[in-house]
């Protein structure tokens, strides 16, 4: 897919182009000179093993977590690229409510080899989309902003119409696991377009995986052959940060 590589360079250039006319800060810390730059790299806490096979959510020993073994999720498996702590955490809330949309690009490149690492077999990228009242508001999806150039990078399809939410929900902020399971239930439905396909499903943060698991029950409705489940971010108890 030669073509999306091509996308990419120009989509790239297109960034790198504002940047010298618009200088960036860092998405991370606000310094001038770079939308993400080496300091904020170097302090991501990057998501090691072991985790959960599963949910992907670090444990003391490799296997399946308990809150797995007891409710498998409906995806394939669960990965998120770091942990969703400073400068991460900064960067995300920075793209979702200041409008610096640059910095999705800015994350997708630092997410790149993470993902050829999972050497999952992937046809489409879908970004978890918005409801039409959050949409209206804010005016984009920041994950959309992410997980775009993402799939261009990785000569991969970007279906963001694939999922749609077919009613608002609240929130997922500050409720319990089982209410956000409640919340979130039957909220999705894909598209015709999936079926057959290995689904690459985004979004920016998982706390308990709960929205991600229900994006995958809609794509399995739809005859999806699989989904795989990717965030920039993961929240930690440990960390104090059960909440995005």
């Amino acid at each position: 897919m030669i073509g999306n590589s091509l996308n990419y360079i120009l989509y790239k250039s297109i960034w790198s182009g504002l940047d010298l006319i618009f200088p960036p800060v860092c998405g991370g810390c606000g310094r001038p000179g770079a939308r993400w730059c080496d300091a904020c790299r170097e302090r991501v806490a990057v998501i090691q093993t072991p985790f959960c096979e599963a949910c992907g959510i670090p444990l003391q020993n490799a296997g399946i977590c308990p809150v797995c073994r007891a409710q498998p999720p409906r995806f394939s498996a669960l990965r998120s690229w770091a942990v969703f702590d400073k400068p991460v955490q900064e960067a995300l809330h920075r793209l979702k409510y200041r409008r610096d949309i640059g910095l999705g690009d800015a994350l997708a490149r630092e997410m790149v080899e993470f993902v050829r690492g999972l050497n999952w077999q992937i046809d489409t990228v879908v970004p978890i989309p918005l409801g039409r009242k959050r949409l209206k508001e804010r005016g984009y999806n920041q994950v959309g902003l992410i997980a775009r150039p993402l799939a261009m990078a990785l000569n991969l399809e970007y279906a963001p119409g694939a999922l749609v939410r077919k009613r608002e929900t609240r929130s997922q902020v500050g409720l319990s696991r089982d209410a956000r399971r409640e919340n979130i239930r039957d909220a999705f439905i894909a598209g015709p377009q999936v079926k057959g396909k290995t689904i690459l499903m985004m979004d920016d943060v998982a706390t308990t995986g709960s929205t991600l698991s229900a994006g995958a029950e809609a794509f399995l409705l739809s005859g999806a052959k699989s989904i795989y489940a990717l965030t920039v971010a993961r929240a930690l108890p440990r960390h104090g940060l059960t909440h995005a």
